[in-house]
């Protein structure tokens, strides 16, 4: 990753101070600022859960689920044999 120096920093403050203007710069950081941390307290909240369902499957001897993989291929076969089985239903009745 490329470092960032400080030419670049006040290039990029230059220009957002260019087109935001000075009375606009500060409601905007504020408003960033604001939205990075609802997203950190939502990340947070979200691996505190993950955290939580662990421990108590962990507590009652439970297996995580296998992950369920759904390919096209898969939704195609599902689906051919659903529509299989619609048919032998309608014959049957």
């Amino acid at each position: 990753m490329p470092n960032i120096g400080f030419w670049e920093i006040a290039i990029v403050v230059v220009i957002a101070l260019l087109v935001f203007g000075p009375k606009k710069l500060p409601e905007l950081g504020s408003s960033i600022g604001r939205s990075i941390n609802g997203f950190r307290r939502s990340l947070r909240e979200t691996e505190e859960e993950v955290q939580t369902v662990v421990r108590q499957d962990a507590a009652t001897g439970k297996e995580a689920p296998a992950p369920a993989v759904t390919t096209a291929a898969t939704t195609e076969v599902a689906s051919e044999a659903g529509a299989g089985m619609k048919a032998e239903h309608t014959d049957k009745s």
